[in-house]
């Protein structure tokens, strides 16, 4: 397995150019399956790994996610992105003490967003959400320098969609320290087109959790350096979960199994998987 210093040697390489997938595993299962179908770099899903512990996003404790982190780290060879949310603490002193904890783990890169989780004032004043990015930075540099910073507008997903708004927090955010920059919810390819330009020459990840239309050359084209799916993939299989328990329930009918994953298929998969891991003398 690789070293962590060489994962995130990696992980900064693929942001140099050209645009790369960064799906989104819940658990270890699912990262496994997504390296072997040869994914370069994954990230964790805030939304994903709360609902498989029986929690709604942002509830779930920064414990629980570092143990989630270091158990990811450990598991795939590829490099591991966090999404770390809001960094687990309302002042910059405290985001700057979980950003430590979180490069412990070792991980390749993680996010700090600026939403404050208060439907009256959704997102931090710029000044102060800038402040928490900087510090984020200070506490990467003081760890080694290596982890890789994502800044986050939360703006559209907030019930802010104001363009001019993200891009100037975006813009902070970069002159803080931000290695990456990210605004979940634009959708509209001029949108994207105006956001990569503003940020340039920093990458920019781009969310795709819903059809928008939009293959990888396309998002490519219009200068996104990364995609990431955040809890997309969560959600198609509990969708498929939740359609096939509610026909049990409700009309005691067994047709949806058609449609599940084959389970020499899965056995398959993480026998080999195992025995490989096994044979680099991994356990």
């Amino acid at each position: 397995m690789p070293t962590i210093a060489e994962k995130r040697k990696a992980f900064h390489a693929l942001h140099a150019k050209g645009c790369f997938v960064i799906p989104n595993p819940w658990d270890i299962g699912s990262a496994r399956w997504l390296q072997g179908l040869g994914f370069k770099a994954l990230a964790s899903t805030s939304a994903g790994f709360a609902w498989s512990q029986g929690f709604s996003d942002n509830r779930v404790t920064r414990e629980m996610v570092l143990t989630h982190l270091r158990a990811l780290v450990d598991a795939i060879d590829v490099p591991i992105n966090a999404d770390f949310e809001g960094g687990f603490a309302a002042d910059p002193a405290g985001v700057a003490e979980s950003v430590a904890l979180a490069a412990e783990t070792g991980v390749a890169g993680l996010s700090i967003e600026d939403s404050t989780g208060d439907r009256e004032n959704p997102l931090y004043e710029i000044g102060e959400a800038t402040e928490r990015v900087r510090v984020a930075r200070m506490a990467i540099d003081k760890a080694g320098g290596d982890t890789l910073l994502v800044g986050r507008a939360e703006c559209f997903l907030v019930g802010r969609p104001d363009l001019d708004e993200t891009i100037a927090r975006l813009k902070a955010y970069a002159s803080a320290g931000a290695d990456c920059l990210y605004s979940p919810g634009i959708s509209k390819p001029e949108q994207i087109s105006a956001v990569v330009k503003a940020v340039a020459p920093k990458p920019f990840n781009l969310l795709i959790g819903a059809p928008m239309g939009l293959t990888v050359k396309d998002a490519e084209k219009l200068g996104v350096r990364r995609i990431s799916v955040g809890g997309a993939l969560a959600r198609s299989a509990w969708g498929g979960f939740i359609r096939m328990a509610k026909q049990i329930a409700e009309e005691g009918r067994f047709d949806g199994f058609a449609d599940a994953a084959a389970g020499g298929e899965l056995n398959k998969f993480f026998h080999q998987d195992q025995k490989q891991r096994k044979d680099r003398n991994l356990f």
